[in-house]
């Protein structure tokens, strides 16, 4: 979908929210101990760590 095919009301939304995230400051936020790595399993489902099967 091209953004000339969506109507003015979502152009102006996806404008705002671009600019959202270029004045959205990175957190500072403390390193995880002990936690995966590669991507995160609550976003991709990957409920397991080496070879177990967890939950929380």
């Amino acid at each position: 979908m091209d953004k000339d095919d969506l109507p003015p009301e979502a152009i102006r939304a996806l404008e705002e929210a671009e600019a959202r995230r270029k004045a959205a400051k990175p957190l500072d936020l403390p390193p995880e101990l002990g936690g995966r790595d590669g991507l995160e399993p609550i976003r991709y489902g990957d409920w397991e760590k080496k070879g177990i099967a967890i939950d929380f």
